[in-house]
């Protein structure tokens, strides 16, 4: 059993307080993970075989003691220290509370006994892609397709759920050959399909169904002839942002900048300042992403699985990239490094896991020209320039950036860009004049077929419209006859706005379609000085909805992704869309089930669910590497102030 010498032990409890007195919100940092460590290796689990660590986080604290500590102007005060943590250990999965407060201890040990099993570790990942490689099958299939072992990589994938019973936690590989390229993705190996057993980590079924031909390397390298970094243009805007800790000061904006191994980048207690009140007004309390959805529209053997929960089968946070300077972030970044706990309870750091930088857009915040004051025409202009919040996670073969970008608006923009490398899949077909059958996919090259396939990122939107008790409502845009309200005019008709209150869970869930709409979230106890409620307005991307059926498996552990926007009632426990044990869900946990229960909304505490969605047909200019397709959103103030805060 591992321990930690008491000096070091001594010095990292000195770190955690010293680190304890900034924000409730803070991330675990590397000092708390090893006291964390150390707590659980010395208790009774210790005895247990197999003691891995596959989820370790602060655990979430009571939100109106965040905002009374946040509010009480004592933040010299220390905030209790808790951290959640999930195991695996002698085939079962326990739920632990850890209180770090002096020596710490296990307050709350709970085995979890539902459907689904914690994020994998990278070391049952990497485990899983070698163990393959020296299966003799596996060895005689390659020699049987005349390839070298030494150019082959394995990669591990997820499996979902098809309705089995009794689940085990499982991995199925995808073999690839990098000769002749480095991007192992373009060389498919077909037919070979191998399953997995984690827990005992054998091979428990092997199929070599078929072989193909291999796609050729000529073409697919993705390596750029202009990359010299130094020639990349830099932001030239000064920095004019502060970063104490986590907590960031722009402009007009305050928020607090968290990570974890799940979500990746957090963004908490952002409020905007009101130049008219003279104080910082509440925005969002929590918002990160919650679950990704990734189906291929593939169904035979090799591919039907491939339903990937990247969020809760492998973490955001734990796929994120080193950000490089001047190309993921301009020359007046400023980085923060990310920390996670490895399978062995240990800190691990990414370097320059988040940046965040002022950009200046060029675009224009606010323009007008006049000529009609006599004698004179007046022009004024202001360039927009923002401050953003940016992470990169490649999941695979595919890299998410994403931006949370704040505006001296008082708008958030948040930015989801889609690049990386294709799935693709080998097929013995070199032109689609040979094709007699649906390939479920794009020709990009000879004998390589890229998957059509869905990308639906689900954010968790924790929205505080100036107080945490808040209402929702649909804005309906319709058409009305002039006839109708007695007017006499040439005009026939004009459309007319009817708001609808959300009361209940039910009302709160939205599919976007053809008929305009427009969502906001306001404040029905503050008012604006001529009677309006104060509020934000979710401004929605392109109306993308699964178009899976309802019965499908994979559906129904993604049934949220039929709507696009849903609002709950606050709950701390329920912040992962798909629930928190996402590998080998079954659907009977998460926002759909929450929804369910159809509680009441009305001036209440509430939370927005919103899911950016990408349909993708690959085309030929996604090959060898794909240009960054573009999604989001915007949170924007809708009667929120009394005026355009830009000119206050």
């Amino acid at each position: 059993m591992a321990r930690i010498p008491l000096l070091a032990l001594v010095l990292s409890l000195q770190c955690w307080v010293i680190a304890s007195l900034f924000h409730p919100l803070d991330p675990l940092n590397p000092a708390e993970i090893n006291h964390i460590r150390h707590i659980v290796l010395n208790s009774h689990l210790a005895t247990l075989p197999n003691l891995t660590f596959h989820f370790v986080d602060i655990d979430e604290p009571e939100k109106k003691d965040v905002l009374k500590w946040l509010s009480s102007n004592k933040n010299n005060e220390p905030f209790p220290r808790r951290a959640k943590v999930v195991v695996r250990a002698g085939g079962e999965t326990r739920e632990l509370v850890v209180d770090l407060t002096g020596p710490g201890s296990i307050t709350s040990d709970h085995v979890y006994r539902g459907h689904g099993y914690p994020p994998f570790t990278f070391q049952e990942l990497y485990q899983a892609s070698q163990l393959a490689k020296k299966d003799p099958r596996f060895k005689n299939s390659l020699l049987r397709r005349g390839l070298n072992l030494s150019e082959v990589s394995c990669i591990p994938l997820t499996v979902g759920w098809f309705g089995e019973d009794v689940t085990y936690r499982a991995l199925k590989i995808a073999s690839y050959y990098r000769g002749g390229t480095i991007n192992i993705y373009a060389r498919p190996i077909g037919g070979i399909s191998i399953l997995i057993d984690v827990e005992t980590m054998k091979i428990i079924e092997y199929i070599d169904r078929f072989k193909v031909p291999l796609p050729p390397a000529k073409g697919s390298d993705y390596q750029s002839t202009n990359q010299n970094l130094s020639s990349f243009p830099c932001n030239q805007t000064d920095r004019g942002f502060t970063i104490e800790g986590h907590k960031v000061r722009w402009g007009n904006w305050n928020f607090h900048v968290g990570f974890n191994a799940r979500a990746g980048v957090i963004i908490s207690t952002a409020s905007v300042f009101d130049a008219v009140h003279k104080k910082f007004r509440r925005v969002l309390y929590r918002g990160h992403v919650s679950e990704t959805f990734v189906p291929y529209m593939d169904p035979t053997n090799e591919w039907y699985f491939r339903t990937f929960m990247d969020m809760g089968e492998y973490g955001f946070g734990r796929s994120a990239d080193s950000l490089e300077p001047l190309a993921d972030c301009p020359g007046n970044a400023v980085f923060m490094d990310g920390y996670m706990a490895g399978a062995d309870g240990r800190p691990q750091r990414v370097d320059r896991a988040i940046c965040i930088f002022e950009r200046y857009t060029g675009d224009v915040a606010w323009r007008h020209m006049e000529v009609g004051v006599p004698g004179r025409t007046i022009r004024r202009v202001e360039p927009e320039v923002n401050l953003v919040v940016r992470m990169v996670a490649t999941v695979g073969n595919y890299d998410y950036v994403l931006d949370w970008e704040f505006q001296q608006s008082g708008s958030i923009k948040v930015g989801v860009g889609l690049t990386g490398v294709l799935a693709m899949k080998a097929t013995s077909y070199t032109n689609t004049d040979q094709t007699k059958q649906d390939l479920f996919g794009t020709f990009l090259a000879n004998n390589i077929v890229a998957v059509n396939h869905d990308h639906f990122l689900t954010y968790y939107l924790d929205l505080d419209v100036d107080g945490t008790d808040n209402s929702f409502i649909k804005a309906k845009l319709g058409t009305k006859r002039t006839t109708s309200i007695g007017i006499k005019s040439p005009r026939k008709s004009y459309w007319t706005v009817v708001k609808e209150m959300a009361k209940t869970e039910a009302d709160g869930r939205i599919r976007l379609g053809s008929k305009p709409l427009e969502l906001l979230v306001v404040n029905t106890n503050k008012m604006t000085k001529t009677g309006n409620y104060v509020g934000y307005r979710l401004i929605t991307g392109q109306p993308v909805y699964s178009l899976l059926s309802d019965d499908d498996y994979p559906q129904i552990r993604a049934a949220y992704t039929k709507y696009q926007v849903w609002v709950t009632a606050y709950s701390k426990s329920q912040r992962w869309a798909a629930g928190f044990y996402a590998d080998k869900s079954r659907g009977d946990d998460g926002l759909a089930v929450w929804s369910s229960r159809n509680r009441s909304i009305a001036n209440k505490d509430v939370v927005v669910w919103y899911t950016v969605g990408f349909h993708h047909i690959p085309y030929q200019e996604d090959y060898p590497a794909m240009p960054t397709l573009h999604g989001g959103f915007q949170l924007r103030p809708a009667n929120f102030f009394e005026r355009n805060p830009l000119l206050q």
